[in-house]
This record gives C-alpha cells, sequence and structure tokens, in this order.
C-alpha cells in the first residue's frame, strides 16, 4: 500500500504552481493558490490547531481514496 504525506503532497503542488509560466487569473485560480499555502502552513506548524486540521485533510483524501475504488 502506497502512502503520502499530505504535507508533502501540497509542497508539490506549490511547487508546480510556482514553475507555470506567468499569464493573468482568474479570481479563483487565486483563492485556490492562497488556500493551499494557508493549508500547507497549518500543516506545517506545531500547533494543536495545525494538527487538527491535518486530521481533517487526512479524512478528505481518506474518503476520496475510497470513493475511487
Amino acid at each position: 500500500m502506497l502512502t503520502i504525506n499530505v504535507a508533502v503532497l501540497l509542497v508539490v503542488i506549490v511547487f508546480v504552481r510556482w514553475r507555470r509560466p506567468v499569464e493573468p487569473r482568474s479570481r479563483l485560480d487565486q483563492t485556490f493558490g492562497i488556500a493551499v499555502i494557508l493549508v500547507l502552513g497549518l500543516l506545517l506548524a506545531p500547533t494543536s490547531f495545525g494538527h487538527s486540521v491535518l486530521g481533517a485533510v487526512q479524512q478528505l483524501v481518506q474518503g476520496i481514496a475510497k470513493a475511487s475504488h
């Protein structure tokens, strides 16, 4: 079974988004980028709130993974 750390996945998403060519972005695209960076910061922060957000994101990912089977 393959496991992936959610924080590592978000770092990869941020890296890929930074590598894209600069072009006009929609408000939805900007909001998504801000949300990804915010969640990454919370996941990396060693606080109880960060850990609770990590648990919620992990449950969401596990639910999506189970739904895809």
